[in-house]
């Protein structure tokens, strides 16, 4: 298969990137540019683990096309923090106990994220709704609710 160049505008930085065209955007990111903190599990867009922004949006990157993805804004979680700063989300998660393996975290922050950019008043419902794509095997959620609450507003 002919590879094909694109610009991929991920975390406010651009690549320039010679691709085949059925690349995934989940591997493209952690294999090619070592952005690891997008997860990978499932391969068929279930867990959450691999959720990144798309234009301020979730979705999850290990059944989206790396091509689909340009003129585009991605965010991964590598992009949330300002520095050595965390994002509130991340702040969060941390002071409630929300975090605890770890996999789930990012994806969890950033369909947080999108939420809340969205909606910043979320209803504990709407919360629930918004993860609801987002898998964790430790924390029972209501630890992962109640501190995308606490970032709210």
């Amino acid at each position: 298969m002919a590879k094909r160049k694109i610009k991929l505008d991920i975390n406010n930085n651009i690549y320039e990137l010679e691709i085949e065209p059925n690349r995934i955007l989940a591997d493209l990111l952690r294999e090619e540019l070592g952005l690891t903190g997008t997860k990978k599990s499932c391969d068929i867009g279930v867990c959450g683990s691999c959720t990144v922004l798309l234009d301020g949006k979730a979705i999850t990157s290990c059944i989206t096309l790396a091509v689909d993805c340009v003129n585009k804004k991605i965010l991964t979680i590598e992009g949330v923090a300002n520095g050595d700063k965390l994002d509130r989300i991340q702040e969060a998660f941390v002071d409630r106990g929300a975090v605890q393996c770890g996999f789930c975290t990012p994806g969890m922050v950033l369909s947080a994220k999108a939420l809340l950019c969205e909606n910043p008043n979320p209803s504990e419902v709407e919360i629930r709704r918004a993860i609801a794509g987002n898998l964790c095997r430790c924390t029972g959620y209501s630890k992962i609710v109640e501190a995308i609450k606490s970032a709210s507003g």
